[in-house]
């Protein structure tokens, strides 16, 4: 094929997918719709990112940069746009940031034309993902995110071993950033840390996730709470656990916040996932909690089990089984949308109300840690639901 008709045939494919639009998948479950596409994939990049578009230096019109995979993304509404800062994925392993815009929020999301330039800290990122963005009380919109480094410590010959850090950066538009120094905490691991949208205590607070590894939680785990005077030099000297994992439930290996908490007349609406061990490796799911107004250390509300779980196509990627949201969008109108990762590969969305989300978290069961617990849960509400269908046919 001539280089002009190739070209041709990658705009043509390329045009199709950003401008599909997106159907709701089913009756849904009532708490929230799932959508048919991925809202982002690697196919979503333009095209004069991966490819060298002059036939005098690409005269096959071949892959230059190859991108792998758009996963794991921060999100905002910003100037009445839908704006997901996604977590790309090179061929090469290394993950950078980028912004892609909808005018929707379910589809037509198109990548801004350059990556995000993030400034470096002090001692080098080697690879960084997977941003929460806060709009705070103090003006700024500020992305926390994992810089990982290679482990100064690691024995001869393993290049595995890495140590993970909060990095932060703020910024005003997502074009121009300023890089912050990381995050100081007393856990020698860090990731998914969130930042609250309002001062506590006239502090900047922080939800953390303590680990003694890299991968496996050790003696920590849990979402952690602290707080810092300061968010130019941020330091958080005591994390408490305010949500720890808990043998034979979703989150029994590790869990972490999701994106910055929703306040709601109730309680701080909060998504996070959780991860648990299979004969298949790792699972991880979504699931909500509630914590109080005015002590944020309080959960006042959580259903058991979890809110979603990777299904069909969402299952299978790089890293199979797997959900992960570090973005959601609550709408002046009240929508509530939110954006997942699947299996470290591509995002989706999932629409729900805030009313409906607190109606979910505030009147499903919680959980009894038992299974004959489960069976009574469960027998209640069929003795109810028995009994009102006897009613109304009585009537």
């Amino acid at each position: 094929m001539k280089f002009e008709e190739r070209l041709r045939q990658l705009m043509l494919d390329k045009e199709k997918r950003l401008t599909r639009p997106n159907e709701v998948l089913g009756p849904g479950n009532g708490i929230f719709d799932r959508y048919r596409y991925p809202v982002l994939t690697a196919g979503h990049v333009p095209l004069f990112w991966e490819y060298d578009l002059n036939p005098e230096t690409n005269p096959y019109l071949m892959k230059r940069i190859g991108i792998n995979a758009t996963f794991n993304a921060g999100a905002i509404k910003l100037n009445g746009k839908y704006l997901l800062v996604a977590r790309v994925e090179g061929y090469d392993r290394k993950s950078f940031f980028a912004v892609a815009e909808s005018p929707n929020g379910l589809d037509q999301f198109r990548f801004w034309d350059y990556p995000i330039t993030m400034p470096e800290a002090d001692q080098p990122d080697g690879n960084v993902y997977d941003m929460r963005l806060t709009q705070h009380q103090d003006g700024w919109i500020y992305g926390l995110f994992c810089t990982e480094r290679k482990d100064p410590a690691a024995p001869p010959g393993d290049e595995s071993a890495a140590v993970a850090q909060c990095g932060i950066a703020r910024t005003r538009d997502l074009k121009t950033w300023e890089r912050l120094p990381d995050l100081r905490t007393p856990s020698p691991q860090q990731r998914n840390v969130v930042l609250h949208p309002e001062f506590v205590e006239g502090k900047y607070a922080f939800y953390t996730r303590p680990q003694d590894g890299f991968i496996e939680a050790g003696s920590g785990g849990g979402i952690g709470f602290g707080l810092s005077a300061t968010i130019e030099r941020a330091e958080v000297d005591e994390e408490r656990v305010i949500d720890p994992k808990k043998y034979h439930t979703v989150y029994e290996a590790k869990n972490g916040q999701g994106p910055a908490p929703l306040r709601t007349p109730g309680g701080w609406l909060h998504l996070a996932h959780g991860v648990r061990h299979t004969a298949a490796g790792l699972r991880y799911v979504l699931y909500l909690f509630m914590t109080d107004l005015h002590d944020l250390t309080r959960v006042i509300h959580k259903p058991a089990g979890y809110l979603l779980a990777p299904e069909g196509e969402e299952r299978t990627g790089d890293v199979s089984n797997v959900v992960f949201a570090n973005g959601w969008v609550l709408d002046d109108d009240g929508t509530v949308y939110i954006y997942y990762g699947a299996s470290d590969t591509r995002m989706y969305v999932a629409t729900s109300s805030l009313d409906r989300l607190v109606d979910y978290v505030v009147n499903t069961p919680g959980d009894g840690f038992r299974s004959a617990a489960s069976v009574a849960r469960l027998q209640e509400l069929i003795d109810k639901n028995l009994a009102y269908q006897s009613f109304n046919i009585l009537a």
